[in-house]
């Protein structure tokens, strides 16, 4: 069971923090732009991109949840009963559609017979045969599960803003920016 008897995260803790905000972010914003290109060798080659993404990231996921159930972490911040159960159910959700989206979409692609090859040189085994009709429900559940994600980070921003300038009580601080 993990401390909670020091001042911020652990560097792993940080650093896979930030680095998963990024992969997210980028593949966030790569997934709505590429969506609405025509087919073309472009299109096909971001759609490379965001499914190497997507691996890394539940990859990465799976290793910064290692690192959060067995590292050390600050105690709670001091805030009402609601606001921690507010964020512990927030943190519950992106921890669970950390691994959801991706594997998601990966279930996808392989129902839609589009094989994930990562880097362009390591096939990886499909989740699903090849079937249009799981295909297309799958893809309506990979959008929507990434828009909830999408969403929730917002909502996490918030958070974070809200601490940072009107509570004021060094939660960035605890995540590698500025002083603990």
């Amino acid at each position: 069971m993990p401390t909670f008897n020091v001042s911020r995260y652990s560097r792993p803790a940080v650093v896979l923090h930030w680095l998963l905000a990024l992969l997210i972010t980028g593949t966030f914003a790569l997934g709505l732009y590429m969506h609405e290109l025509p087919v073309s060798p472009q299109r096909l080659k971001l759609y490379s991109w965001h499914k190497w993404a997507g691996v890394v990231i539940l990859a990465l996921s799976a290793l910064r949840l290692l690192v959060r159930l067995r590292g050390p972490r600050p105690s709670e911040l001091a805030a009402p009963a609601w606001q921690r159960q507010a964020a512990h159910a927030t943190h519950h959700a992106l921890y669970l559609l950390f691994f959801a989206v991706p594997l998601v979409g990966w279930a996808y692609s392989s129902a839609a017979g589009f094989p994930v090859v990562l880097f362009g040189v390591l096939p990886l085994p499909d989740f699903v045969p090849v079937n249009k009709e799981l295909a297309a429900l799958l893809k309506g559940w990979h959008k929507g599960l990434a828009l909830t994600l999408g969403a929730l980070v917002l909502l996490h921003l918030a958070a974070v803003l809200k601490h940072q300038f009107i509570d004021r009580d060094g939660l960035l601080a605890r995540m590698g920016l500025g002083r603990a």
